[in-house]
């Protein structure tokens, strides 16, 4: 990472042997922190909190996408599954990560 640093903050020119040189590296260390430090996706209901934390979302908001509000309330509380189409709507209306969305629950 020392020898890396310095690229980071001149931030060389592609194609110029600095510029390749910084995107191995960046390659490499990415393969890297896959590898030993991987991030698991977050739960279903964990990813809508967020994007409901993050875009000032309701439960009302989410009726489109999930149904009636207490079925909203029953996916949130994880007493019910997402389907397939709420999953899809999720996706398309709210950007959730559909790979995200598809992750079982697991019981709370």
């Amino acid at each position: 990472m020392k020898a890396v640093s310095p690229l980071f903050d001149n931030e060389p020119e592609p194609g110029t042997p600095e510029g390749d040189y910084l995107e191995v590296m960046i390659t490499l260390i990415e393969a890297y922190e896959a590898k030993h430090f991987p991030v698991d996706l977050p739960n279903p209901v964990d990813a809508i909190r967020f994007r409901m934390e993050q875009s000032g979302l309701s439960a009302t908001d989410l009726v489109p996408a999930i149904g009636r509000k207490n079925r909203v309330y029953e996916v949130l509380n994880g007493k019910r599954a997402l389907t397939l189409p709420m999953i899809w709507k999720l996706h398309e209306m709210f950007g959730i990560p559909a790979e995200s969305l598809i992750k079982p629950v697991k019981a709370l």
